[in-house]
């Protein structure tokens, strides 16, 4: 195992202790280097437990740029300390990191209840930069953190920052998994966004990629790390048969209980170190199983079982801090607890959700549209818990990988029409008020239309050009997280999909937490394309029921209809088997939501 340890003082002298794993090493060196990349000094290691060397060595100060020099049954080959917080790039240099000298501020920040989670996925690479042609760095994604607070988002989730080839990626092929990117701003980087997250009250959850290192950049950091491998593999870290390719890069070799202790102090890392409030876990369905179906044939036990101990491993030291598997394959182990025998992740993304609802708001003719699709989308749940998935229209894959983003797959030739402004956000009505976590994808909020890539930054001036569109996510937002409460019921377990219309394409449902008055929530959805004057729903209670959204409103886009959709007064007969019902006014391709005062 390679770890620089915390450095401190003996005799005065400033020590570092080195510590690695290399088994099949028979001698291995540090050489440190200075400025113009000459080494300075090679200190020889001591072999220490079973397949691992160790040495202190005086003088190694936090900066000391290092390798190691690692004899084996390949030669000898420099190779970057694997446990590195930081290095110059992916095939430069490990750099010694002091963990605590950091100036963190007075942390107060409390771990939100998961019921208040409203995730916003960004990449720090194209979510601001400052420039044409310019990387993105952590400390300019902060600056729209004051943005984010005031839209109403709780947590945010960074794509993958472990150090990788390049400057630019989506981050899905680390090559030095401890050190974070050096063109994103490195560990001091994360940790200043994380502090600065936390002073809004915003969460900060990490992807975080173990179905496969690399594939490019691993000859200098985990590859054949100490000149050993069997059929051409690559070595240690790595699995050397059938289970090696993963598609993406080389897999990791779970089998290993050095390597599942890596992987395990790797997630804590992130976590402790950083402060991080949770980790989103990249195609864990990869790592179970070697085509991703979980088959019997293909299975990985060694990987299912890494899953399960890094989630002992949380959940023993820190349980509030979220886990999210992007597992697709609607496996209820997956968030089913370790001790029933599951993987143990709070949570795991709802693949029919967004394929479900997606291909309700793309589809050009409303026959089309099935609303037993839309219910069947919003009513599922992994196990009993309704906060076991992650629900969304529009992600990092869903708008890229052969898709565009939401608005463009609606009207490919003018993504900013009515019909795309309408459809989309009328999906993400159906994301705010559906049991699970709330996610939404950087600029969707104001009809982001390019899909995505690690090079096209997002267009900031749609925060001016669709501003009411912004103002319709804030107020979904805000309803969501019961900011005025009057919509609890929107926090709450409780649901009912009592109203499925598949003539005329209208859906409503019922969300509630105790019920009651600012509890009890009703959402009717009109996926048609065309309004209703008078259209009657079941009720849960007598009384009048006010309007808390409409988002045919005008005032979200000047071309919106402003349906007349005024509160309504039950009478007192039963339907949808509701106790009462009520008649309004809905525009199409419309949401309303409504709750009764006190």
């Amino acid at each position: 195992m390679a770890m620089t340890e915390d450095w401190g003082t003996a005799s005065g002298n400033a020590v570092t202790t080195f510590r690695v794993w290399a088994p099949n090493a028979t001698t291995v060196g540090v050489q440190e280097f200075d400025a113009s990349g000459a080494v300075t000094r090679e200190t020889s290691m001591d072999r220490s437990d079973p397949g691992y060397w160790q040495v202190d060595v005086a003088g190694a100060t936090p900066g000391t740029e290092y390798l190691f020099s690692i004899s084996g049954p390949a030669g000898t080959q420099d190779r970057i300390d694997p446990y590195a917080r930081e290095v110059t790039s992916s095939v430069g240099h490990a750099v010694v990191y002091d963990e605590a000298a950091f100036a963190w501020s007075a942390d107060s920040f409390g771990s939100r209840g998961w019921d208040e989670l409203i995730v916003y996925e960004l990449h720090v690479g194209t979510f601001d930069p400052a420039g044409n042609g310019h990387v993105g760095t952590l400390s300019e994604a902060a600056t729209r953190l004051g943005y984010l607070y005031d839209l109403g988002v709780t947590a945010v989730e960074l794509l993958p920052l472990a150090e990788f080839q390049g400057d630019q990626s989506w981050g899905y092929n680390p090559a030095v998994p401890f050190a974070v990117e050096r063109a994103y701003g490195g560990p001091d980087g994360l940790k200043a966004f994380v502090d600065a997250a936390h002073g809004h009250g915003i969460a900060v959850i990490l992807d975080v990629v173990y179905n496969h290192f690399g594939p490019s950049d691993l000859d200098h950091s985990l590859w054949r790390f100490d000149g050993w491998d069997q059929n051409n593999g690559g070595g240690i870290y790595f699995y050397q048969d059938w289970r090696s390719e993963s598609g993406w890069g080389p897999r990791p070799d779970y089998g290993r209980p050095q390597v599942r202790q890596y992987i395990r102090e790797n997630v804590i890392d992130w976590l402790g170190q950083y402060r991080l409030d949770g980790l989103r876990f990249d195609a864990t369905a990869s790592i179970d199983s070697a085509d991703g179906s979980g088959t019997e044939a293909g299975g990985i036990p060694d990987g299912r079982q890494l899953l399960r101990e890094c989630n002992d491993a949380v959940d023993a030291s820190q349980p509030w801090k979220i886990r999210i598997a992007e597992d697709m394959r609607n496996d209820e182990t997956i968030t089913a607890p370790t001790s029933a025998g599951g993987v143990g992740f709070p949570a795991q993304w709802d693949p029919d959700f967004v394929t479900s609802v997606r291909t309700a708001m793309v589809a050009t003719d409303d026959t089309q549209r099935s609303m037993s699709s839309i219910a069947a989308a919003i009513e599922r749940r992994y196990g009993d818990r309704w906060l076991s998935r992650v629900v969304f229209t529009e992600s990092h894959d869903s708008d890229a990988n052969g898709h565009e983003r939401l608005p463009s797959e609606i009207d490919p030739a003018t993504p900013d029409s009515w019909y795309a402004k309408k459809r989309s956000t009328l999906g993400a009505a159906v994301v705010f008020t559906s049991p699970g976590i709330p996610m939404l994808f950087q600029g969707q909020e104001f009809l982001e239309d390019l899909w995505f890539t690690d090079s096209q930054p997002v267009d900031w001036t749609n925060q001016t050009t669709h501003a009411g569109i912004l103002a319709l996510y804030r107020d979904l937002i805000a309803l969501r997280r019961d900011l005025s409460g009057n919509t609890r019921g929107l926090r709450g377990s409780g649901l009912e999909v009592h109203h499925v219309n598949d003539v005329d394409k209208v859906l409503a449902y019922h969300r509630w937490d105790h019920g009651g008055p600012r509890d009890d929530t009703i959402v009717l959805l009109n996926c048609a394309n065309r309004g209703y004057t008078n259209y009657t729903i079941g009720l849960p209670r007598e009384g009048t029921w006010q309007v808390r959204l409409n988002s045919d409103w005008s005032g979200y886009d000047p071309t919106f209809g402003n349906a007349a959709t005024y509160p309504l007064t039950t009478d007192t007969e039963p339907r949808d088997g509701m106790p009462v019902s009520g008649t309004l006014g809905i525009g199409p391709y419309t949401a309303v939501i409504l709750s009764q005062d006190d």
